[in-house]
């Protein structure tokens, strides 16, 4: 029964006239950024490979954490705000409801890392997040995945982290790498885990070749792990390399030095270990000051060279 007074249907009718205005101002900044405006939808958390749910019961979760939903995502704006004249419509009741003073029940959510989806209560987040609540109850159904969401995750971040969770699946490197000597990979860019599958098959073809025997894929996988991705990953971290690339992950500048060292041994017939491939990626690729240097090096060395033969 709807025991709001015309006062207080007035009330919600002014405050969902600014919402509307504020809904259409802020998809306008995000077209202009060139950002997503939607809520993450829940069917893509399925690609992080959940292993299991647990039911955490009823608990206080901050509104802030809410990005997305099981199957209202396409009625609501990034920021949870309504998207449709219905859904404006049924936003308005309940702002009015809610100012005659009726509290409403708990939503209901799903839990995958440090955010929700919302599996029943949709329009109650849009109210707490119009009005700035800071909590609100909810019975959690928490999800086991391998890599967790945070609250700020894009679609393509959570894209990412998909390919990234099906990578680990496929490898098993968190089974098999001690937690102490382990270090996430992560991409800016879709479809780079494929090619590290590749580099672990080729790890492990040509080690199967040196020692004249079949290689284990666990046994690939660590040797390709230990003996070529972290010291790489090192180098590029003792070298500052991320520095000088900002926006990019170590996992990227490793796949480019890789590319590096495979043209250098190809084309010059050098096979440079890690950290020299490194350097010379910085020294080919890095800032100007840097590649001039290398340069100078270079010049200075070629000189002497000739110079000592001409004597």
């Amino acid at each position: 029964m709807d025991r709001s007074t015309p006062r207080e249907s007035w009330q919600a009718e002014y405050e969902a006239e600014r919402l509307e205005w504020r809904a259409r101002l802020l998809e306008l900044v995000h077209r202009f950024k060139g950002e997503p405006d939607t809520l993450l939808p829940f069917h893509e958390v399925l690609a992080l490979r959940p292993r299991g749910e647990h039911h955490l019961g009823l608990r206080s979760i901050e509104v802030d954490r809410v990005v997305g939903s099981v199957d209202r995502y396409e009625d609501f704006h990034r920021h949870f705000l309504p998207r449709t004249p219905h859904t404006l419509e049924r936003w308005k009741r309940l702002r009015a409801l809610q100012l005659s003073g009726v509290e409403f029940p708990p939503i209901e959510v799903y839990q995958v890392g440090e955010a929700y989806f919302v599996k029943d209560g949709n329009h109650r987040v849009a109210l707490a997040k119009a009005t700035g609540q800071k909590f609100i109850d909810a019975y959690v159904i928490a999800l086991e995945v391998p890599v967790a969401l945070q609250p700020g995750d894009t679609l393509k971040d959570l894209i990412l982290k998909a390919e990234y969770a099906h990578f680990l699946e496929r490898t098993r490197l968190k089974e098999l790498i001690p937690p102490e000597e382990f270090s996430e990979i992560r991409f800016t860019t879709l479809g780079r885990y494929d090619l590290l599958l590749d580099h672990i098959a080729t790890r492990r073809y040509f080690k199967g070749l040196e020692e004249d025997r079949g290689i284990p894929w666990e046994e690939g996988v660590v040797d390709w792990y230990r003996n070529l991705y972290r010291p790489t990953a090192e180098a590029i971290r003792r070298l500052g390399l991320l520095r000088e690339f900002p926006g990019r992950t170590e996992a990227d500048l490793y796949l480019w030095v890789m590319d590096h060292r495979y043209f250098l041994a190809q084309e010059l017939g050098v096979d440079l270990a890690p950290e020299e491939a490194a350097r010379s990626y910085e020294a080919r690729f890095g800032p100007w000051w840097k590649r001039l240097g290398g340069w100078l090096k270079g010049f200075h060395l070629g000189t002497a060279r000739r110079g000592g033969r001409r004597a």
